[in-house]
């Protein structure tokens, strides 16, 4: 009897403590919104945006502001491509690469032969250029030097030129720029045929600074789509040769018309060709291609001039270069004239990289890493 009066008290103790007064009720809704507030957004979650996962290099803190875009991390100077699409703010741009490769053998009772010898190859190229708005101009120095000394035979000439070349350029729609500049090429010391005279003195010489020395002014457009790809067409261009040199100035050579004659001036079209290749990971191409075409004489005479270059980096120091280059000049001599070289060696490179910064990734790296 007694369970069951238990029951009954706590059945209806239940019941009663079940119902909800107003009062209680006004205070269930107030924490109801109280928690609501304090929960996330789901439907945020309805159309998520999934990005890749970025190996990042040890020591390396990235700060992103934006999605990183691809960058190209050869070495090269920059080109009115990079130059307009560089996002930061700034107008002077520095790229220089220092080259000094070697080469040596030496011979001790070799059964086939051979003469002890070393060469020395420097190299410097330069680039210094402005970008303001629409508006850029480049500078460019590049300068080469080599000999190699045998034994019994007298020091050589192996490489010697010097380039300087200034463009300005204003972009006129997307891709495309007016531009007009100029270039020089010579040469530092006197060049001599060593199959004509193995063992020259100075009156042998058949070249020296200045003689020749070439000057192309001009002016046209420029189509640059990308870094690695660029042409340049001058339909205005005028070409000097200047021989400097009074033994030199004979009638035929480097174009001369007529003996004592000390420039040459010619008005053509001018057609340059840059296309860069970039084989694997630290090996490219540089292939410059030129055309000129001279409007006063034969035309149809068009001088091909052809340089390539493939760089080659083992790590950050080390690396080979093998050049080649090829020029055909109708007025000079009915032959094609060709130059290869080789060397390996040193190569210190400093400034811009040849990328624009499309990015406003900022990096921090305390430590150096390959």
């Amino acid at each position: 009897m007694i369970r069951i009066v238990l029951l009954v008290i706590f059945v209806t103790s239940a019941s009663l403590s079940a119902q909800r007064t107003e009062t209680q009720m006004k205070i269930d809704s107030i924490s109801q919104a109280n928690w609501l507030k304090m929960q996330p957004n789901l439907d945020s979650l309805a159309n998520p945006v999934l990005h890749g996962i970025e190996v990042i290099e040890t020591d390396t803190l990235v700060i992103r502001d934006e999605i990183i875009v691809p960058q190209v991390t050869t070495e090269i100077p920059m080109t009115p491509f990079n130059l307009i699409n560089y996002k930061q703010e700034k107008r002077w741009f520095f790229f220089g690469q220092n080259n000094l490769h070697f080469n040596q053998a030496s011979f001790s009772n070799w059964n086939s032969g051979g003469n002890n010898n070393m060469g020395v190859l420097g190299k410097v190229n330069y680039n210094l250029s402005y970008k303001n708005n629409r508006h850029y101009l480049e500078n460019l120095f590049s300068f080469g030097f080599g000999f190699v000394a045998t034994d019994g035979q007298s020091t050589r000439k192996t490489e010697d030129f010097i380039n300087i070349a200034t463009n300005y350029g204003y972009e006129l729609g997307r891709n495309y720029y007016f531009s007009a500049g100029y270039q020089f090429l010579s040469q530092f010391s006197a060049g001599y045929n060593y199959s004509a005279t193995p063992d020259p003195t100075y009156f042998d010489r058949i070249s020296r600074f200045m003689a020749p020395g070439y000057l192309n002014l001009g002016v046209g457009i420029s189509y640059n789509p990308n870094e690695d790809f660029q042409v340049i067409v001058r339909p205005i261009n005028g070409k000097f040769t200047f021989v400097t040199d009074p033994d030199l100035q004979v009638a035929g050579k480097y174009g001369l018309e007529r003996d004592g004659q000390g420039v040459r001036t010619e008005l053509g079209a001018n057609v340059n060709i840059l296309y860069r290749l970039k084989i694997y990971k630290d090996i490219n191409l540089i292939n410059q291609l030129n055309f000129f075409s001279n409007y006063l004489s034969h035309f149809e005479r068009v001088d091909v001039n052809y340089s390539g270059v493939l760089n080659l980096k083992f790590n950050q120091f080390v690396s080979a270069i093998v050049g080649l280059d090829i020029l055909y000049d109708h007025d000079q001599i009915q032959k094609t004239q060709l130059k290869q070289t080789l060397g390996i060696g040193f190569t210190y490179s400093l400034g811009e990289k040849g990328a624009p910064k499309n990015t406003n990734s900022k990096q921090i790296k305390p430590f150096l890493t390959n």
